[in-house]
């Protein structure tokens, strides 16, 4: 769904707006300033949603985990994700 998004020669930052405690996990659409939203089943406490939310993002970009890192916004519906 979003490997297009990859810098293939460093790290890739995505701008991503999230909703909680949805039906599933999934992606919605990309709005015009390029922020990506999405929903996620998880709750937004103890971290919850931001594991599940680099879970999300790590199946459907094809990268391990643990190079995905919510660099802002841990506790913020709009967070700054970076890949690589």
């Amino acid at each position: 769904m979003f490997p297009s998004l990859l810098n293939p020669t460093g790290k890739t930052h995505l701008r991503i707006k999230v909703t909680t405690k949805q039906p599933k996990t999934e992606y919605i659409n990309t709005l015009d300033d390029g922020t990506i939203k999405i929903r996620l089943k998880a709750v937004p406490e103890k971290g919850k949603a931001n594991e599940e939310l680099i879970r999300f993002l790590a199946k459907e970009l094809g990268v391990k985990k643990d190079t995905i890192e919510v660099i802002s916004g841990a506790t913020d519906t709009v967070k700054l994700v970076r890949i690589g």
